[in-house]
């Protein structure tokens, strides 16, 4: 039987473009196979730590209080897709000289199967700052921040490839199905910006190994989900689809919305507040308020010259910029990716190809450093730089006269910064030849846990109840790297 309203309903929604929420939306739609209806045990709801709400309250993006008071109010998680070397970048090891061209001691390789040959690093390190935190010459601009920096030279993961190191990185699971690191964050804080995604990732031409699984919400409710824009764009126009409705004035946006939400709860009720729809709702909702927001936000021409010349007319200098300008605009967990595919995964070529990526980003990421500390930005602001595995300190065969390293889970760097942690020191250690962490390892179970510490909450509370057992980021693992924090 025909309804007319239903008909008439669909035509608004194809017809409305309410925006660049209407992303977030299209996401949630692709998306809906995967998300059911749960019962949230929002341990950061308003009423107390440890609560239990409904899963329609928990589907609000409001504000909510953490456990406790924590030092960082967001995060910028910059994605160094691929993997870099650690061994080029932030880990120096000059007794792999003494290998090169050579097999590695059996006795530091254990049993580990290694193919190629050692491999020293050509790049130089030097000490900067007070705190003299050895960091190679492929850096120069982020190495007058070094005390700033903590590094964490004893990462660990649990397979060294891409999308299962992705997959940890970003949702602490190398296979199942589980709520991205930025959608967990969401869910227990809130956004600061009702008229914005309190989750964006910006990921130029394309998108990552394992695609939006990178930052999808899975089982937690999908207003949760990361908003993806794609920078390769510069005009506002291009950069966000559907900035603005240009078929219809803001008070009839207003009027047309309120009758389809009148529609949609009263299509609730008789549903027994489904999970789905009421994301659906709360998407409507945010995509309307977004069209103002959302094209100051990323429109970077209403920064001074002076600023913009500071990060560069680059692409990455670009994503730095906007990533700050979100940051402040009370947007909670933004992640920005060094391009698509995986960039840092130098196989071959490693000598060319690293000074060429670090070239791109050295300039911008110290820029957004230095302008978040003169903002008074980043005491509370945690910035994460890495990627998803490290490199071995061998090359692979057959030797070539451009050589690359090989993928290595057993010890690599990420460097953290601002957001309560100890600036100016290296965390952990790899061996002589940086194949094993052997000082101090940090699991990814680890730094997510140490993160979700620093936002305020304990990483085995916060948790999300799905088919008849509770979730959490770091599952039944993780312990908090107290020694890191200020």
């Amino acid at each position: 039987m025909h309804t007319p309203w239903i008909a008439d309903r669909r035509r608004m929604l194809q017809r409305s473009g309410f925006g660049m929420g209407m992303l977030a939306l299209a996401g949630v739609l692709r998306d809906a196979g995967e998300l059911t209806s749960g019962s949230g045990v929002l341990s950061a709801a308003e009423t107390g730590p440890g609560d239990n709400v409904s899963a329609s309250a928990g589907l609000s993006q409001a504000v909510r209080q953490p456990h406790f008071s924590g030092t960082a109010k967001r995060v910028i998680h910059l994605f160094a897709n691929g993997g870099p070397s650690q061994i080029d970048t932030f880990d120096p090891k000059p007794a792999l000289k003494k290998f090169a061209g050579k097999s590695i001691d059996p006795k530091l390789a254990k049993d580990r199967r290694l193919g190629g040959v050692a491999h020293p690093s050509k790049f130089k390190f030097s000490k900067h700052g007070q705190s003299g935190l050895e960091i190679s010459e492929l850096f120069p601009k982020l190495a007058a921040h070094a005390d700033k920096l903590c590094v964490i030279r004893s990462m660990v993961t649990d397979v060294p490839n891409h999308e299962p190191g992705l997959m940890m990185m970003n949702c602490g699971d190398i296979v199942r199905p589980r709520p991205s690191v930025g959608s967990w964050v969401l869910y227990g804080l809130g956004t600061e910006n009702q008229s914005l995604p309190g989750f964006v990732v910006m990921c130029p031409n394309g998108l990552p190994t394992a695609a939006t699984s990178n930052w999808r919400n899975a089982f937690l409710p999908g207003i949760f989900q990361g908003t993806h824009v794609d920078t390769q764009y510069t005009d506002v126009e291009e950069l966000i689809a559907n900035i603005e409705n240009k078929f219809m004035l803001h008070e009839q946006q207003e009027n047309q919305l309120a009758l389809i939400q009148q529609l949609n709860r009263k299509h609730l009720q008789e549903r027994q507040e489904d999970a789905q729809l009421t994301t659906r709702i709360e998407s409507l909702e945010l995509a309307f308020r977004m069209q103002g927001e959302a094209r100051d936000a990323f429109d970077l021409s209403s920064e001074t010259q002076a600023t913009r010349d500071m990060y560069g007319d680059t692409l990455q200098g670009r994503q730095m910029l906007i990533a700050r300008r979100l940051s402040e605009r009370g947007v909670r967990y933004v992640q920005v990716y060094h391009g698509a595919g995986q960039p840092w995964d130098s196989h071959a070529s490693i000598d060319t190809n690293h000074p060429r990526l670090a070239q791109e980003c050295d300039g911008p990421i110290a820029a957004l450093l230095a302008d978040l500390d003169q903002r008074g930005l980043l005491e509370d602001t945690l910035v994460i730089w890495g990627g998803e595995i490290g490199r071995t300190p061998t090359v692979q065969l057959p030797v070539t006269a451009n050589p690359g390293r090989d993928h290595h889970d057993d010890g690599f760097t990420v460097w953290m910064a601002g957001g309560g942690v100890k600036g100016g020191m290296a965390y952990g250690a790899t061996d002589e030849v940086g194949l094993h962490a052997v000082e101090n390892r940090v699991h990814v179970h680890d730094l997510h846990a140490t993160m979700l510490h620093l936002l305020g909450f304990d990483h085995t509370r916060l948790t999300y109840r799905y088919a008849g057992r509770d979730f959490r980021l770091t599952d039944v693992h993780g312990n908090v790297v107290h020694d890191i924090i200020a």
